[in-house]
């Protein structure tokens, strides 16, 4: 029932652009409207029907996990199947993903169908999926219950001498345990001076006394994401690291208490990073402050500087903010909260102060 309700909250946008129906290609798009977790799918959606598209592999796939729609199972390209649907619809005007189609791909979706114009739309799927349904909120909680127990997990096993790719797989590895389908992306683990880096690839680099330790993850559940970071202390951190966490920490309750609704993205990073820099750091938080998380985890709204996104109810977003050193090291906190009426509330348990192992 979900999916037909997500697909009738397009139906506006048919008027708005002129077309006759959307084409959706984008897979999580897809995902989104029908339900379906395959590899290859396209749906047009029409004011009063839904044709989902698939390939021999999927046909008894597509079946059970897509209701209310029509299913249409094709061999070789799409532009066959896409032009006898477009015909025996009277589809002379059809939207599509431009950002998601390729050059070279509607090139030969014109080849297929001559007598159909092909109409950039944009993303109105994507806009659809800011907002989350109780659905998508369920999902949504335990993949981040998920990762708040992996998280207790490691703490029990860190010690000298470990990798910071054997560390990676230890999450991995609680991910799992703790109920999650899978990663939501490569985790980041980060020691000591590598923590400078935002976006550090796990390398050989062991744990020693001293250290913090940054830790970037999160689990997959029902095809949707949990994203969190926490910095630690092995040991006694260097002084200034644990200014910088006490910093951080103060930014990020200022970015999770100007989230609202109506607010922009930009006032909400303002927030945030005004600590950073009053307190001497700003230079060193180099990104912006969190992103939207849901079948992706990336999506919007965005919390970015000067960012003109306007965030609803409903929107599950990060709040990460950072400080990074080099040579020194790096400290992000991260939490995923819920945009509610008047606020919003965090998604997660975890301890957010510096623990000290």
């Amino acid at each position: 029932m979900a999916h037909t309700v997500r697909r009738s909250a397009l139906i506006p946008t048919l008027d708005e652009r002129s077309v006759d129906a959307i084409l959706i290609t984008r897979l999580p798009n897809v995902r989104y409207l029908t339900g379906f977790t395959g590899s290859n799918a396209q749906l047009i959606v029409t004011a009063g029907t839904s044709v989902f598209f698939t390939d021999g592999r999927y046909t008894e796939q597509s079946r059970h996990e897509v209701s209310d729609a029509e299913l249409v199972t094709y061999l070789g390209v799409f532009g066959e199947p896409l032009a006898e649907a477009c015909e025996r619809l009277g589809i002379e005007r059809l939207g599509f993903e431009a950002h998601d189609v390729t050059v070279d791909g509607l090139e030969k979706l014109k080849a297929a169908s001559p007598d159909v114009e092909f109409v950039p739309v944009g993303d109105p799927v994507g806009r659809l999926r800011w907002v989350k349904d109780p659905e998508e909120l369920e999902m949504l909680r335990e993949a981040q219950a998920c990762s708040d127990r992996a998280f207790e997990d490691i703490l029990d096993i860190l010690a000298v001498g470990m990798t910071e790719r054997q560390v990676s797989l230890h999450l991995e590895q609680a991910l799992r345990r703790g109920g999650a389908d899978a990663l939501s992306f490569e985790s980041i683990v980060a020691f000591g001076e590598q923590a400078a880096e935002p976006h550090h690839q796990p390398s050989h680099r062991v744990l020693e006394e001293g250290d913090v330790i940054k830790l970037d993850f999160g689990g997959l559940f029902g095809g949707y994401h949990a994203d969190m970071t926490r910095t630690i202390a092995f040991g006694s951190p260097p002084p200034e690291l644990r200014k910088i966490h006490d910093i951080v920490r103060e930014a990020q309750q200022a970015g999770i208490d100007a989230v609202r609704p109506g607010v922009t993205g930009g006032e909400v990073d303002a927030a945030a990073r005004k600590v950073i820099e009053d307190a001497g750091y700003g230079p060193r938080f180099s990104h912006g402050l969190g992103h939207g998380v849901g079948l992706e985890i990336h999506e919007g709204p965005n919390f970015a500087r000067a960012g003109e996104d306007v965030i609803p109810v409903g929107a599950v977003m990060t709040v990460e903010p950072g400080i990074y050193v080099p040579g020194l090291g790096g400290v992000r906190i991260e939490d995923m909260v819920e945009v509610v009426e008047g606020g919003c509330r965090v998604i997660g348990t975890s301890i957010r102060e510096l623990v000290e192992l």
